[in-house]
């Protein structure tokens, strides 16, 4: 890894290429991504195109051994020399069993060392409206999506990674929760990397853009608001002020017809087929029978 990337960057990939399954086609390929302290990423990109997979990795989730692959986070190694202060906060936590059982918030919060961070917990505890007495096997998804959030967000993170946390909010929450994160990042230097499906009201929120497709960057991280020359893979023209949501939109109509090609040439299509449905009875429930 070249001192330079180190030492100017916060998120720093080379030549990140994975698979989940040994021999599988790749969920990732040939990513580079090198990212200044600091800065505010947007990832664009239709389900299953590698955003997941990636913040996985960076919060040294899933192991990488492949030579020449180097995934750092404040220049340091994330699996064999973790950094202190990175935080990940993925849809997955508020299906776990444990944070569905029958505790109060105040109680959780204190368990996890809410305590130790007064100041912040309890401003998140008025930006979220979480109420201290819930009990955790009582309340919403979208209740319990806001703990989860309280609880990452307290602590003094350096670099956060969000996989889709905002999906379970109402639009005021989200909101205030936004300029929250970015009113830290600005005053801390802190470093955020989200992906998101919903883009009304993100306009103002992010440093930079960027665009995945199939576990690939058709554009790498790219400064926003975007200016002349830097609109990316679009063949349209969106305007000189261009919105996250029509970027996004756009992007997305364009990935699909990619796609689309790439089943003609042979990739495994999507969508109805012309499988035929056995007539007759006896045919059809020994089709469907799965009672063996």
């Amino acid at each position: 890894m070249a001192e330079t990337s180190e030492n100017h960057y916060e998120i720093s990939i080379e030549n990140l290429t994975y698979s989940h399954i040994p021999g599988a086609p790749p969920s990732l390929a040939n990513i580079n991504i090198h990212l200044p302290k600091g800065s505010r990423t947007i990832l664009v990109g239709a389900n299953g195109a590698g955003k997941s997979t990636l913040l996985q990795i960076l919060a040294g989730k899933r192991l990488i051994s492949a030579p020449g692959t180097d995934v750092r986070i404040k220049g340091r190694d994330v699996f064999r020399n973790t950094p202190l202060g990175i935080t990940f906060l993925g849809t997955e936590w508020a299906t776990n069993p444990v944070v569905r059982g029958d505790i109060v918030v105040s109680d959780f919060l204190n368990s996890v060392g809410g305590y130790r961070y007064k100041e912040r917990r309890d401003r998140l505890l008025d930006i979220l409206d979480i109420d201290l007495d819930w009990h955790m096997h009582q309340i919403s998804d979208g209740e319990r999506r806001r703990v989860q959030l309280c609880m990452g967000l307290m602590g003094d993170w350096d670099v956060l990674l969000l996989d889709e946390v905002t999906v379970d909010l109402d639009v005021l929450v989200r909101d205030d929760l936004l300029t929250f994160l970015k009113q830290d990042s600005v005053a801390r230097g802190a470093t955020i990397l989200y992906a998101t499906h919903i883009f009304d009201g993100l306009n103002k929120f992010p440093t930079h853009v960027a665009h995945m497709h199939l576990g690939s960057f058709l554009m790498e991280p790219t400064s926003w608001p975007f200016t002349s020359g830097t609109m990316g893979a679009t063949s349209v023209d969106l305007g000189h002020n261009p919105t996250l949501y029509s970027l996004a939109l756009q992007w997305l109509k364009e990935d699909r017809e990619r796609r689309k090609t790439l089943e003609a040439q042979g990739r495994k299509r999507r969508g109805a087929r012309n499988n035929s449905v056995p007539s007759d009875s006896e045919t059809f429930y020994r089709k469907y029978d799965y009672s063996h």
